[in-house]
């Protein structure tokens, strides 16, 4: 069993700065695909950023340039840096974590982007 603790988000001004943390339990961080989504009300979850157990990473359109997903296997941990909020990155954001066998999900954070 892995658990996802997730930590981070907030309240932010347009073209503000936040970042989230996501620690993941157990020993399968090293291996597994890890990724945030985001999920607007009334909306889908949808993919922000992924990064692969090599370092790997891949961006939905509206974040490339913006966010930064990171990982370090040492902490069990993956990062997403996010620079130049808008307000529609307005959304809870939940880490995942994927391997060939097992797909877990944290708890989610909110993050607003207001004025």
């Amino acid at each position: 069993q892995v658990q996802l603790v997730e930590s981070g988000g907030g309240l932010a001004r347009p073209g503000g700065s936040l970042r989230h943390s996501c620690v993941a339990s157990g020993s399968i961080f090293s291996i597994a695909l890890m990724g945030w989504y985001c999920q607007a009300p009334g909306k889908q979850r949808d993919l922000v950023a992924r990064i692969s157990n090599a370092g790997n990473t891949n961006y939905s359109d509206s974040v490339k340039g913006r966010f930064t997903i990171s990982r370090d296997n040492a902490k069990n941990t993956v990062y997403l840096q996010m620079n130049s909020l808008k307000p529609e990155d307005t959304a809870v954001y939940y880490c995942n974590l994927a391997t060939l066998a097992y797909d877990y999900w944290g708890q989610g954070t909110q993050v607003t982007v207001s004025s």
